[in-house]
């Protein structure tokens, strides 16, 4: 459905986007996610055909969006981020006015407008001016402007930004619904909400792609093995040489302070064992009070962190390498050319002498 092939987008001192790959199946679900300045909008907006890519090629549904533009934008329904919408007009203004921009032919226009209202939760107030609208209509609105022309890729960014936990769980109902019948591109900072909506994610950061993979795979390629979350109260301290009782332990890691005077630690084992009948035996012995103890979960946020701190610091390392590479290749050329100056000088004494 869509095919990102080697794009990259360059402006006068910064690559936002470098040399990326990747592809969006047909109805598929995919979240794009990236800290702020990765090269995330840049890409939507360059999917979009927004802005073109310096290199590279992007195919929607069969059409270069470079070659064949028109044909190209009309696959695609855009949601953007902040709901931009023309306020003054109603609701059922607007989208018939989107209809028109999409050049949705007359006899099916009115059907259309009906049935998107319908689909969004708008009927109710279709009649009404969008300025006097709550954040989640105004949503709905901008949602309903991306499905006019039944496009067969839904991009959405950010859709469910500033809007109250009843308006979100409404939202996340809608694009799951729009999942069975578009292709969808999902962008939110909201990655518990992405781990449930979307069947793959895509994680850029720096301007390159460093993750493509499911949530779940994501979270299980990230998370600590064999560790258990513990919470303990332990007047005594015993903690502290718990590792003696139970040589199984390879690290013992305290976490915080709670306000019941508990602690919580994480406790790793070095091999495959589950510790936790073992820490439920071992530590009523100790005089350590169990008040929780469970299997340490990662979730799509941690595996998120992880992948983003990674790609970070070794970026930094790279951007410390070559600028230390051009020092050294700068010194060299300068040691240079004061050899050959001072072989000129010599040459030019010698002759001299003569």
């Amino acid at each position: 459905m869509i095919e990102i092939k080697n794009v990259t987008k360059k402006y006068p001192n910064i690559t936002a986007v470098d040399h990326i790959n990747f592809e969006v199946k047909d109805g598929e679900v995919v979240g794009f996610l990236g800290p702020n300045g990765a090269g995330k909008s840049t890409t939507m907006n360059m999917i979009t055909g927004f802005i073109e890519p310096t290199e590279g090629q992007i195919i929607v549904n069969g059409f270069d969006i470079a070659k064949k533009p028109k044909k190209a934008k009309k696959q695609i329904g855009y949601m953007p981020e902040g709901t931009p919408l023309y306020t003054e007009l109603t609701v059922k203004e607007f989208v018939n006015y989107m209809a028109e921009l999409k050049s949705v032919k007359s006899k099916q226009k009115k059907e259309m407008v009906k049935r998107i209202l319908s689909e969004v939760g708008l009927e109710g107030v279709q009649n009404k001016i969008i300025r006097n609208l709550s954040r989640g209509y105004k949503q709905r609105v901008s949602m309903a402007g991306a499905l006019v022309g039944d496009p067969a890729v839904i991009i959405l960014d950010e859709p469910t930004v500033g809007l109250d936990p009843k308006q979100i769980t409404e939202i996340r109902t809608l694009i799951k619904e729009l999942g069975k019948k578009h292709t969808v591109i999902l962008s939110s900072h909201i990655l518990s909400e992405v781990s449930q909506i979307c069947e793959r994610v895509v994680i850029i950061n720096h301007g390159k792609i460093v993750a493509i993979d499911t949530p779940e795979n994501l979270e299980n390629k990230t998370k600590e093995k064999n560790t258990i979350l513990v919470t303990v109260e332990d007047p005594k301290e015993n903690m502290k040489n718990l590792q003696e009782q139970v040589t199984e332990i390879s690290e013992i890691k305290f976490l915080k302070d709670n306000e019941d005077g508990t602690k919580q630690y994480a406790i790793s084992s070095s091999g495959e064992m589950d510790l936790r009948k073992k820490l439920f035996e071992v530590l009523p012995k100790q005089e350590i009070t169990i008040f929780e103890l469970k299997k340490s979960e990662s979730t799509l946020e941690d595996a998120f962190i992880k992948l983003i701190d990674t790609t970070s610091s070794q970026t930094v390392e790279k951007q410390v390498k070559d600028k230390a590479t051009i020092k050294a290749e700068k010194a060299q050329k300068k040691e240079e050319k004061a050899k050959e100056k001072q072989i000129k000088k010599e040459n030019k004494k010698k002759g001299g002498d003569k």
